[in-house]
């Protein structure tokens, strides 16, 4: 099964070519990324990052699958599934949901169409869909029962990173998934924490839209309903204005005043900024503050898993969660953890409680995604 994943963000589109056997193991051949600033970006730049795999494998024809990662479809989507005209709809139907990300991929599917010349080909893979085994006491807000009803729940995201890390973590510990109680932590610009037991989300901080729970790059995170209440008492903001305010001006970009990025974050703190430091500081309490909650719902943990550009590469960080963790018998050993180059144990080797470092890699497991589908399916219909 030859296949093809398309990962979609809001600066870039990674694609990602790998062959999948009859057990759905599936091996790298390929990968590719290019930039984009815009929606329009993708009709040129999605074809233009792929040309160099035509090459490699004869053309477009010769894809079984085109794996295409969508973060939110509403509560209808939320296993891997042929992009229909009726899923596809679903997808701009919660645009406002997940407003940096679902029309960049309806855009990336037009694309793909165009290339394809054959839109059955196309599936999606939902950053949701993970966190379906959430029990309802995990999913349900304690407003209105109406809300619940009409669809205002927590979903959670990051669900295809949290699954990939999860699965690497039980291969470098040698040991079942299905025996493990893992805490993973996706931190990039944006970020979530998921509690998984035995291989199943049972927990997670990011709710019915990726706004929610742990502070991010430039989204608040969790924060007093309140606080919106008076902005709009005083103010009059709008909601297209708060929408702003809480995905794009908040989080380190809003409390340093310097960036989303944590590179330059740190950067700042090394020059002296003080602000710089109290993003860091806030960002890390938070993080401790949500890994014990997650800590709490899984009854103890065997493992916890940093992932995404920031958990990957931020040490100080790592090191602040594993210090404020140390009662549970957590310790790095310091020059695993400054020099960790992923996939990784950072622990000392008497830690009662792994630390691991994993590459995120959400394109290998929307090709596993795509290899199951196509092996029950090779249509949509």
């Amino acid at each position: 099964m030859r296949i093809l994943a398309v990962n979609t963000g809001s600066s870039s589109v990674k694609c990602w070519y790998g062959e999948a056997d009859s057990g759905e193991r599936v091996t790298e051949k390929w990968h590719a990324q290019g930039a984009i600033g815009s929606a329009d970006d993708l009709a040129d730049a999605l074809p233009k990052a792929i040309e160099p795999l035509w090459k490699q494998i004869g053309g477009a024809r010769e894809l079984d699958a085109v794996a295409h990662r969508v973060v939110h479809a509403g509560a209808q989507y939320r296993q891997t599934t042929w992009l229909t005209k009726e899923v596809r709809e679903a997808i701009d139907k919660n645009r406002e949901l997940a407003p940096s990300h679902n029309g960049l991929v309806l855009a990336a599917i037009t694309a793909m169409d165009r290339v394809l010349k054959d839109p059955s080909r196309q599936l999606a893979v939902f950053d949701t869909s993970f966190h379906k085994t959430l029990a309802p006491e995990a999913y349900v807000y304690p407003g209105p029962y109406e809300w619940f009803e009409q669809g205002i729940r927590r979903y959670g995201f990051h669900g295809i990173s949290h699954a990939h890390a999860s699965r690497r973590a039980a291969e470098l510990m040698n040991r079942p998934l299905e025996s493990l109680r893992m805490i993973t932590c996706h931190l990039g610009n944006g970020c979530s924490l998921a509690a998984v037991k035995n291989g199943k989300s049972i927990d997670t901080t990011m709710g019915y839209t990726p706004a929610d729970g742990l502070m991010m790059g430039s989204r608040c995170g969790s924060m007093d309903p309140g606080i919106i209440v008076q902005l709009m008492r005083r103010s009059e903001v709008s909601a297209d204005r708060l929408d702003q305010i809480i995905n794009k001006e908040s989080g380190l970009k809003g409390i340093s005043g310097v960036s989303g990025d944590m590179r330059e974050i740190e950067s700042a703190i090394a020059a002296g900024n003080e602000r710089a430091k109290l993003a860091f500081d806030i960002y890390a309490h938070r993080l401790c503050r949500e890994t014990g909650g997650m800590l709490a719902v899984l009854g103890g943990a065997d493992a916890l898993v940093f992932t995404g550009g920031v958990g990957e590469n931020c040490p100080p960080l790592r090191e602040r969660v594993a210090a404020q963790l140390a009662f549970l018998g957590l310790t790095l050993d310091s020059e695993r953890n400054a020099h960790a180059v992923p996939d990784v144990d950072v622990s000392q080797s008497d830690s009662l409680v792994r630390t691991l470092v994993i590459h995120a890699n959400e394109e290998l497991e929307m090709a596993r995604e795509a290899a199951r589908l196509l092996s029950k399916s090779k249509t949509p219909n």
